[in-house]
């Protein structure tokens, strides 16, 4: 998976800084176990991964000079929301398709 220069940074930053993994993955498995579906986990941590990047714009160097150089404009998150939710959580079970869609029991 590719991640974009903003992604990056933030998923080395917080695999240096076990008590700030700590808090993305608390985070990432309490929005994954009450969303409805993976994709809407997806959208809701994408946009709090955002704000923390842009919280800790204020505070940690690198992301300060991030911000400088390239501004604070929205970044999406997404592929670092799907990564996160890929290797932290637990995969969500397949649903059997509707009746009317599945194959037919020829068994007799």
């Amino acid at each position: 998976m590719s991640l974009n220069r903003s992604e990056q940074g933030l998923f080395d930053y917080i695999n240096r800084h076990p008590e700030e993994r700590q808090y993305i993955q608390d985070k990432v498995r309490a929005i994954s176990a009450a969303s409805a579906s993976a994709e809407a986990a997806v959208g809701r941590i994408d946009s709090e991964l955002w704000r923390y990047f842009e919280e800790r714009s204020s505070v940690v160097p690198e992301f300060r000079e991030a911000a400088r150089v390239y501004g604070l404009r929205r970044t999406s998150m997404k592929n670092l929301a799907e990564y996160l939710v890929r290797i932290w959580t637990e995969p969500r079970p397949k649903r059997s398709p509707p009746a009317e869609d599945r194959e037919p029991d020829h068994r007799n």
